[in-house]
């Protein structure tokens, strides 16, 4: 029998925990559901789940902090929970680490959905799923042993590292599969889109500020100029 995948759910209502919870379980997930922010990070540290659903506003520690906690001690995905489309909440949520993001209320099955995305692209190990980022491409000069290298920028697609100036970078997986679709086509435009669809795996679209939030992180970590933006059509990697 295949490991079920394990879920850390911190959600501070009662009724939708519960509710949740249970819905979760009968889609074939282990669960472990806490009511605040401080008991999420105890069951973190001591289970080490595959992904975690924070909801924002949970007492003790928000789930934006709770998130950051998380990132600084782990590439785990997360999925946080906002109860508003158009909440900052959402934007703190992404600049904070989070992969996703999921609007209350929803529906159980495209909470399912999302969550069986996320664990796709990240393949439990955080490595790209199928043929799509780094199929093509002509504009990298490949290197031994499938390292493309863009001046002092190089990406190992393989070994699934990055390095720039000889220095490795830590990128979450969500980040390196962003890299690895502009590095597959340096040069050419990747409208939002065509970046929902690829990386997050959203083909009946989404809401773009997870891609403009990604980016932004990307490029502090590779340098604000490697990736440029094309106003009205998206964005490129500078070859």
């Amino acid at each position: 029998m295949a490991e079920q995948t394990h879920v850390l759910f911190v959600e501070d209502d009662d009724v939708i925990r519960e509710a949740t919870q249970l819905a979760l379980e009968r889609d074939g997930f282990a669960v472990t559901a806490m009511p605040d922010g401080l008991a999420g990070l105890d069951a973190f540290r001591a289970d080490r789940p595959d992904i975690a659903l924070l909801d924002v506003m949970v007492p003790g520690l928000d789930g934006v902090s709770l998130c950051r906690r998380i990132r600084d001690e782990s590439t785990v995905p997360v999925i946080m929970l906002s109860a508003r489309a158009d909440s900052i909440d959402v934007v703190l949520g992404l600049e904070a680490g989070a992969d996703d993001y999921v609007t209350k209320p929803f529906d159980g099955a495209v909470l399912v959905a999302r969550i069986r995305a996320v664990l796709r692209r990240f393949g439990h190990a955080g490595g790209p799923a199928g043929g799509g980022p780094g199929a093509g491409g002509d504009g990298a000069g490949q290197v031994n042993g499938g390292v493309l290298s863009f001046g002092d920028l190089e990406v190992d697609t393989e070994g699934m590292e990055v390095r720039r100036g000889g220095t490795t970078v830590a990128l979450t997986p969500t980040e390196m599969r962003l890299l690895l679709e502009f590095s597959a086509a340096p040069g050419t435009v990747l409208s939002r889109d065509k970046l929902l669809e690829r990386v997050w795996d959203y083909g009946w679209g989404g809401d773009t500020r997870v891609v403009d939030v990604h980016v932004q992180r990307l490029r502090t970590k590779i340098g604000q100029d490697r990736i440029e933006t094309v106003r009205g059509f998206g964005y490129k990697l500078k070859g």
